[in-house]
């Protein structure tokens, strides 16, 4: 048996630790722990603060996320204050919620996934020529010609940004990735295995082509996000206001936030991530995809096969609240209806079992709750308390690791305090979440017959998966709780919000003409108007999954700020009562070949996109900078007998 340490992941955002005990015989892993290794201590800086800005201050959490936190910050107290935002507001947070995601899949799978799957060690010995024939061979075989409802705005005459397929192109990027390789200086390259079995599943050309879309993504990512720019002043980190959006609407003032002029720009922004989607990602992904699971690797579904959670996503139009406090209109306007939670999947979705989640279940202290009994928190009465978010505490308790020192960790306490990660539960049970969890909840939703007047967006997801299916030759049940199928539902969530941003852009197109400009509701602004004390909760299905903020107003101020991330769902420590979360779980459901280099391990895990950032957070009373770790990319990994 080997104990097999990966610290720190990398390629992800955020800290963190992993081990794992391997049967070097069979290469099974019997046991796996997941460890955020930074302290989470952000939400009590909210203490005391005006409600009004907090959204500024937390969404700090992460410059990947960036607007995520943000929105669900912004909805939490709007739930507490029931204010109801205009219609151009929830048509702008739209858009800018489907930008995040469209361009978070996009820059995870190129830049922070992509090279467990592909080499550029293995993309030397592509045939340039050849390649450029496989780009077409691609193009025709793997797209998903899907689209969303048109309003007749098409603005575009063809697609830009089209994959380039000569001879000439992969020569040429073959030629730069070969000066790299051969310089000895892999830059963003290094810290790999490229010698591991796992690259040869696929020839050298799909690793020239897809290394190729590698480096042309690190350009056009950028452009993706010009909608932060344009409604919230910046990115990352737009701006928000309670109440709706700071960006004034003239189509007549060339000076105002947004004009013809400033809304063109985004139309080109939403065309092109659909360009991207359409004619890059899904096709590379489902190349790669189909050949893993050729090849029998079918494993790391993990938690997926038991329970997924969603909140359910983009409501239409205006409403007014989240939880019963607020009014609740949350779950009555939704285009994405994946609320609930999905048990048992992994038998099939005749045996699987569907729980709705409600406005009043937010509310419900025996529906939601965090526990600390293997996290470096104290909870006042009992570690092994659930506590309910509006009344979450964030005590540190760090107890250091089972074997080494309070710096230099050599395995940590399996049976004690080993993550600065909280577990989260639905009615005292963990969770996935994630876009896995959305597609696998609409789907049995649909086989159930619970998806009565199917929204656009709910039968764009079916036929995705129906597509998919097909071209695997598998069932859903059978590809979708896979380590594959996390990751190419990804590429389909993309695909997915692509639309969903055209969709509401198109809305708000629409509105404006018809002589709607307002996009702020400041009728709750005056603190004077607000109850003495107010609880809200902001939920939102951002692209790691299911993201809750929650907040306790005391007399104008900040009384407790919670957040309930989608990282510490998935990362979170196991619980006694409940068992592993999600990444525990896929590890110990990920077969090993060699244990000195665990790379389908750390595939797994950067199947989730950890956002370690989000999850775990460090500082100090006096707000100093504590100390930089630089870490050396070749010694992530130790391995003991």
């Amino acid at each position: 048996m080997r104990h097999v340490v990966v610290d720190p992941i990398t390629r992800i955002e955020g800290h963190l630790r992993v081990e794992v005990q391997v049967d070097e015989g069979s290469g099974k892993v019997t046991d796996a722990l997941s460890s955020g290794t930074a302290w989470r201590g952000l939400e009590l800086i909210m203490k005391d603060r005006d409600p009004r800005d907090v959204w500024a201050y937390i969404q700090r959490i992460c410059g990947v996320c960036t607007t995520a936190h943000a929105l669900a910050s912004v909805r939490a107290v709007e739930d507490a204050l029931s204010i109801k935002i205009p219609k151009n507001a929830n048509y702008i947070r739209n858009i800018m919620a489907a930008t995040l995601t469209v361009q978070d899949h996009l820059v995870h799978f190129y830049h922070l996934h992509a090279l467990d799957w592909v080499s550029p060690v293995d993309a030397l010995a592509a045939d340039p020529v050849a390649t450029a024939n496989l780009q077409t061979t691609i193009l025709n075989a793997y797209r998903l010609p899907l689209k969303g409802p048109s309003s007749g705005l098409e603005t575009e005459a063809y697609p830009h940004d089209f994959p380039a397929a000569t001879p000439q192109y992969f020569a040429a990027v073959k030629d730069k990735v070969k000066a790299i390789v051969e310089s000895g200086q892999l830059g963003i390259f290094a810290a790999q295995w490229w010698d591991h079995p796992d690259y040869k599943l696929l020839p050298p050309e799909v690793h020239l082509l897809a290394v190729a879309h590698y480096l042309e993504m690190l350009d056009k990512q950028r452009e993706l996000v010009a909608p932060h720019v344009i409604f919230g002043g910046k990115n990352p980190h737009p701006h928000y206001v309670v109440g709706g959006m700071p960006c004034s609407i003239s189509l007549d003032d060339g000076n105002a936030p947004i004009n013809t002029a400033r809304l063109d720009i985004v139309d080109r922004a939403i065309n092109m991530g659909r360009t991207l989607v359409n004619f890059y990602y899904l096709p590379d992904l489902l190349a790669v995809g189909t050949a893993y699971v050729k090849a029998g690797r079918v494993d790391g579904g993990g938690l997926a096969k038991t329970r997924v959670l969603a909140y359910g996503a983009y409501p239409i139009e205006e409403y007014a609240g989240t939880s019963t406090k607020g009014g609740g209109g949350f779950f009555k306007n939704l285009l994405i209806r994946c609320n609930g939670v999905v048990e048992n999947f992994g038998q099939g979705a005749a045996n699987a079992k569907f729980t709705e989640i409600t406005a009043e279940d937010l509310a419900d202290p025996k529906v939601f709750t965090e526990s600390v009994e293997h996290s470096w928190y104290n909870y006042p009465q009992n570690d092994n308390d659930e506590i309910h978010p509006w009344e979450g505490i964030t005590e540190p308790k760090f107890t250091g690791p089972k074997e080494g020192t309070a710096t230099e960790w050599q395995s940590l306490n399996e049976r004690g305090k080993y993550s600065w990660l909280k577990t989260p539960k639905w009615k005292g049970k963990v969770c996935e979440v994630g876009p896995l969890a959305r597609y696998i909840i609409i789907y049995t939703k649909a086989q159930k017959g619970l998806l009565p007047d199917m929204t656009w967006a709910e039968k764009m997801m079916l036929d995705q998966i129906a597509a998919v299916s097909n071209l695997l030759g598998l069932a859903p049940e059978a590809w979708l709780p896979t380590m594959v199928g996390r990751t190419a539902v990804r590429a389909l969530d993309c695909q997915l919000h692509a639309e969903i941003n055209k969709f509401f852009f198109d809305k708000l197109i629409a509105n404006i003409r018809s002589g709607d400009t307002n996009v702020a509701n400041m009728e709750m602004w005056n603190p004077k108007n607000w109850p003495k004390e107010c609880q809200g909760v902001g939920i939102y299905e951002a692209p790691r999954g299911a993201l809750s903020h929650w907040i306790d107003i005391k007399d104008g101020k900040t009384n407790n700020y919670q957040c309930v991330v989608p990282t510490t769902w998935n990362s979170c420590p196991r619980d006694s009562k409940a068992g592993y979360g999600a990444y525990e779980l896929a590890m110990m459901d990920t077969h090993v070949q060699i244990p000195d280099k665990p790379l389908e391990i750390a595939k797994v895990i950067r199947s989730f996109d950890p956002c370690m950032a989000c999850a775990t957070h460090m500082y100090n009373a006096k707000g100093e900078r504590i100390t930089v770790i630089t870490t050396d990319p070749y010694s992530g990994t130790r391995v003991e007998k």
